[in-house]
């Protein structure tokens, strides 16, 4: 179980080295001056099928690779996002603790929460302050207070 751990920090590492690396402007222009190179070549091979597969080969293969590099980048990224995401809601004492978790929501549940968010937002529209703020929960309890506390003031 240890050298299996050991093992995924390690491809953890590479994985994030190469991303970084391959992400990179000098990356791009390597690859740019790898096709250039080849193209110039053509003439010298006769364009024959060989020297076509050897760019189709190789664009493949790291194509291939590229996509479960990146997927597990965005992965890590996206997990990284989402904790710190919940730690914000989480923290917050008016913030909804529905909101924690949401990823592991169905569509549809997200769905009836983007309804909650156009309710709040169309509260939000109605108030005088741009400083107003609601969460689910409470958008409308909150609303209601607010709209009384204001007449309150504008009485006195």
């Amino acid at each position: 179980m240890k050298n299996n751990n050991n093992a995924v920090k390690v491809f953890e590492k590479i994985a994030n080295q190469v991303s970084k690396a391959v992400g990179s402007s000098i990356a791009f222009l390597c690859a740019f001056l790898l096709v250039v190179v080849w193209a110039i070549t053509g003439p010298f091979f006769d364009y024959s099928e060989t020297w076509q597969l050897v760019i189709n080969t190789g664009t493949t293969i790291i194509t291939f690779l590229m996509v479960f590099l990146i997927q597990k980048s965005q992965n890590k990224d996206s997990l990284a996002i989402q904790l710190k995401l919940n730690e914000l809601v989480a923290s917050h004492e008016f913030s909804s603790n529905s909101l924690i978790d949401i990823e592991s929501m169905t569509e549809e549940e997200m769905l009836v929460i983007q309804k909650y968010y156009h309710k709040l937002s169309e509260l939000a529209k109605k108030e005088e302050s741009i400083k107003s703020s609601h969460s689910i929960d409470e958008a409308h309890t909150q609303h209601t207070i607010k709209g009384k506390k204001r007449n309150k003031r504008k009485n006195i």
